[in-house]
């Protein structure tokens, strides 16, 4: 069976570090911390009192103010990113067939926010069941998907995915399946997260998996650092429009890559801390590369999943190792966590949108906030600390992990007609 060549057409992003393509990129580049102090509920008590908050959000700047207010702010971000990316496409009814046009995004918890303002309202009254009735609409995972194909009128396959920090990845390998397999011709594809609440918070609080630095917030997020002290909340929505390469010929769209290969896999080992010795992050990349038709060699650099948490960082760093043998060390490495934090649903199509630009643009994005190196890590290996690189980048691989030991990585390569 002969597979098609699928390419990536569009991009959009709302993120920590700014509200489109352009202003993260030019972030990632200059090695900006988004990481401040919580403004969007009062943090007083918490253990932790910083994150990685889109600046200055007003939806309405974007949304009509009757239709945002039926959307939970993670379905906002996809809306907002996914307009970007569908413009910068050129997608229209008009050089598409909307019934081969679909949407598959994802979100790692989806309407937290919503969820904990409607119980929060619940237990504060008298036992009356009051709920806003779009409550369920608002909070749902596959709402965004949904909410994107009504907007734009796109009738093609139509789902969300769920593997928590893992799922954007894994949304953008489906789409790239249902394309190369003929079962549509173009998909909307990323993922959404907004859970930078009391609920969120304080519920990854209590599993000590965030960083707790708050002296000092825009260093807190400093992957294979040795004082590293666990990962720092994200928020945003990264969005790619990926595209058969003859119907993005046809209708003359600009190209940025071409993706190569996907892979998926489970580490079966614990529901949060990753296998120690990176057993599912070596199986997952050897899995990609495979997928892809692609030898070791071939990486130029690679998107870490790169959390800043003491384990994390340790066992991919061991994974790499185990799967480039030699030639990780003429890798660039970096992990743009340590700029947007941990946008958990949203992280994979983020981290695959820093590949697709370094690939595009031969640059290649730093891993800030390094101080102390970790004896631990291997000291020949190129983390691409502190400082952006210019290097030719000919193909990208992006790692995303997800608790409940979910791991995806996706390869993207510069397009060779």
């Amino acid at each position: 069976m002969t597979l098609n060549r699928v390419v990536v057409t569009g991009l959009g992003a709302i993120t920590p570090l700014g509200k489109t393509v352009d202003e993260y990129w030019q972030g990632l580049r200059l090695g900006v911390s988004g990481c401040d102090y919580i403004r969007q509920f009062d943090v007083t008590k918490f253990k932790t009192r910083f994150a990685c908050e889109v600046k200055d959000f007003e939806p309405t700047r974007y949304l009509e103010k009757k239709e945002a207010r039926k959307l939970d702010r993670y379905c906002q971000f996809a809306l907002i990113a996914s307009d970007e990316a569908v413009k910068d496409a050129g997608l229209t009814a008009e050089n598409a067939d909307p019934d081969r046009v679909g949407v598959i995004f994802a979100s790692g918890i989806g309407g937290l926010i919503t969820f904990q303002e409607e119980v929060t309202n619940f237990a504060l009254g008298d036992g009356t069941p009051r709920f806003n009735p779009f409550f369920i609409p608002k909070m749902i995972l596959d709402i965004a998907a949904g909410q994107i194909s009504m907007r734009h009128g796109f009738r093609g396959p139509n789902f969300a995915v769920v593997s928590a920090c893992a799922s954007s990845t894994n949304a953008i390998i489906e789409s790239f399946d249902y394309i190369r397999l003929g079962k549509a011709d173009v998909i909307i594809t990323g993922g959404s997260e907004a859970v930078i609440s009391a609920a969120g918070v304080g519920g990854v609080n209590a599993m000590k998996a965030l960083s707790e630095r708050n002296d000092d917030p825009k260093t807190a997020s400093r992957p294979f650092d040795k004082d590293r002290d666990g990962f720092v909340m994200g928020e945003g929505s990264g969005v790619l429009v990926l595209e058969n390469l003859e119907h993005a010929l046809a209708r003359g769209a600009k190209i940025y890559c071409e993706i190569a290969g996907g892979g998926a896999t489970a580490d079966a080992y614990h529901i949060t801390a990753p296998h120690p010795d990176g057993l599912g992050a070596k199986n997952v990349m050897i899995t990609t590369l495979k997928d892809a038709g692609m030898n070791p060699g071939d990486i130029d650099y690679i998107n870490v999943h790169g959390t800043s948490t003491p384990l994390g960082d340790i066992a991919e760093t061991k994974a790499i190792l185990d799967v480039f043998g030699d030639h990780a060390y003429n890798l660039n490495i970096s992990s743009t966590k340590s700029m947007t934090g941990h946008c958990l649903g949203a992280a994979g199509a983020l981290e695959a949108l820093a590949c697709i630009l370094a690939v595009t643009q031969n640059i290649v994005p730093p891993t800030i906030n390094h101080f102390t190196d970790d004896p631990e890590l291997d000291p020949k290996l190129n983390f691409t600390f502190n400082k952006a690189q210019e290097k030719t980048v000919n193909a990208a691989l992006s790692n995303t992990f997800g608790f409940g030991g979910h791991n995806a990585s996706v390869i993207v390569k510069k397009y060779i007609p």
